[in-house]
């Protein structure tokens, strides 16, 4: 089983994650960010991947914490319980829509840390939730997961949709790029031997 369970604990946040990446999608998410628990919601149901994920932030001064490390701590999480990589796809991409909105998400699990992040929101916040913060979510799991991830809002007017498009796709990116490969299975999925 590709499992993992990370504690992470600063002065601005206390983090735990479980998680199961072969699992059915079920979650339970508490960030104290309730637009942040929806977004993850969107990665373990179109991922696949069961996801616990309590946190403890310093939300009464702002959510750039809480976002930032939950991004940090998810990466570390998936980094271990996927282990050494021999046998995955490596690659996974995704196009999702919802109504006018459309973003495509790319990741390699290559082991090198690398954002390309091009999303025009149209206003700078969903409800209470600072859209700025969604580039320190993904930024914090890339340098933990060390993955190379491009995401590319390719259009929309809704920045709910936008984000939520992003988050879609971002599941079934990562769902694709981890699946076992059964032509592969016990290969390290690059040319050096090793990611």
């Amino acid at each position: 089983m590709r499992t993992a369970d990370i504690t992470r604990n600063t002065n601005e946040t206390r983090i735990a994650v479980s998680l199961n990446l072969d699992g059915t999608g079920k979650q339970s998410i508490n960030t104290g960010v309730p637009f942040l628990d929806h977004m993850i919601d969107q990665i373990a149901r179109h991922g696949l991947i069961d996801l616990d994920i309590k946190c403890e932030g310093d939300v009464h001064i702002d959510d750039h914490h809480t976002v930032e490390d939950v991004g940090i701590t998810l990466g570390q999480a998936v980094a271990k319980a996927v282990g050494d990589k021999k046998g995955i796809t490596r690659y996974g991409h995704s196009y999702v829509p919802l109504d006018e909105a459309l973003s495509r998400v790319v990741i390699d699990f290559s082991g090198r840390p690398g954002l390309e992040y091009h999303i025009p929101f149209t206003r700078s916040h969903v409800g209470r939730f600072d859209v700025d913060l969604m580039r320190e979510f993904f930024q914090g799991f890339v340098n933990h997961a060390l993955v190379t991830i491009h995401i590319d809002n390719l259009r929309g007017t809704n920045s709910h949709h936008q984000a939520e498009t992003v988050f879609k796709a971002f599941g079934r990116a990562l769902r694709m790029a981890l699946t076992p490969d059964a032509r592969s299975e016990g290969v390290i999925p690059s040319t050096k031997g090793v990611l």
